[in-house]
């Protein structure tokens, strides 16, 4: 992605005020001085449609024909991603811990899915839905997201793409700075702490 393109994205995320911050605790339990918000960029459509497209770019040789997301931050991006390829979009959600197919959603033998999601900072949710594609026993074509914050750090071991790459300073509760600092701590995302 060319410097200008990753300005204008950064700039989408600060002016929707996406991007904050603070103290947080992540979803993958890890604290951070900042926090991307992606809900408060997707509430525009022409911001979802937009990111959605660069996904979509990256994947349009695949054929893809069913697009799956983790609930709740991958659905938004999903669905628009799944509109922009003419096919069907489901979900995954946590039933008792677990990440599963629910509401009568099912996958075929065989069906090549995308999966897609808002944030990528350890990638727990993205291989949880991994499990529940190949239990299903289809295809995994790729893994798309809006935001790579794992500093390289997760691989899928299939073909992934981010939109834009801001690596996160991130650290283990006992090692946190704003902890020790006695900074009071949010926990935004949306799986329960």
């Amino acid at each position: 992605m060319s410097d200008s393109t990753h300005d204008q994205i950064l700039q989408i995320f600060e002016e929707s005020g996406a991007l904050l911050k603070g103290h947080f605790k992540l979803t993958s339990g890890l604290h951070s001085g900042s926090y991307f918000q992606c809900a408060l960029v997707l509430q525009y459509p022409q911001h979802t449609q937009l990111l959605a497209k660069k996904i979509v770019a990256n994947f349009l040789n695949k054929k893809i024909e069913v697009v799956i997301s983790p609930a709740i931050g991958g659905i938004v991006v999903g669905q628009e991603v799944g509109r922009q390829l003419g096919v069907r979009t489901i979900f995954t959600e946590r039933k008792n811990g677990k990440m599963e197919l629910r509401r009568g959603f099912n996958l075929r033998p065989g069906e090549k899915a995308l999966i897609c999601e808002d944030v990528v900072t350890t990638g727990g949710s993205v291989l949880e839905v991994m499990d529940v594609v190949r239990d299903q026993g289809a295809e995994i074509a790729g893994v798309g997201c809006i935001v790579d914050r794992s500093n390289g750090a997760v691989d899928f071991s299939v073909d992934q793409f981010a939109v834009i790459r801001m690596p996160a300073i991130a650290y283990e509760e006992d090692q946190c700075p704003m902890c020790q600092a006695g900074l009071p701590i949010q926990t935004p995302g949306s799986r329960p702490s």
